[in-house]
């Protein structure tokens, strides 16, 4: 883990730091491998965090009430294929959102051009092909720079 990496802020919604810091949102169960790596980070760090299994495509209403009642200061969408869940929870809130693209065809080339190829006005950040650790790890560092 790099040096100075702890996340030194604390939350203050509500009064409580019980509240998820950050949403991890995967597509399918499929995809563990990758957000286990995320929230190993995340546990490592103490950050509260908030894992779903939503399918943007099976599951959009589930989707919509999700994001529509978070608190989470933003979100961690880990997903393969055609990966639409980054740029449709990106659709929908104006909180941040890291696209972590699943190598499940293709070497997970299909998924990575998914993400970063978004229209303008639907950003996503985008992080290397199953680094789910390398998305907790830039939550980490957009939260340090709100400093609650």
């Amino acid at each position: 883990m790099p040096r100075n990496f702890r996340l030194f802020m604390s939350y203050k919604n509500n009064g409580s730091i019980n509240k998820p810091l950050i949403s991890i949102i995967a597509g399918s169960t499929s995809d563990k491998e990758v957000y286990e790596k995320a929230e190993k980070v995340l546990k490592d760090n103490n950050i509260k965090y908030d894992l779903k299994i939503i399918s943007a495509h099976r599951n959009p209403e589930l989707l919509d009430e999700y994001l529509n009642n978070s608190e989470s200061l933003l979100y961690i969408a880990v997903a393969g294929l055609s990966a639409a869940l980054p740029g449709v929870i990106a659709s929908k809130t104006n909180k941040p959102v890291i696209g972590v693209p699943v190598n499940a065809k293709l070497g997970g080339l299909d998924a990575l051009l998914s993400i970063v190829q978004m229209p303008p006005g639907v950003p996503v950040a985008c992080v290397g092909i199953d680094r789910g650790d390398n998305a907790a790890f830039l939550a980490i560092r957009i939260l340090n720079l709100l400093k609650l």
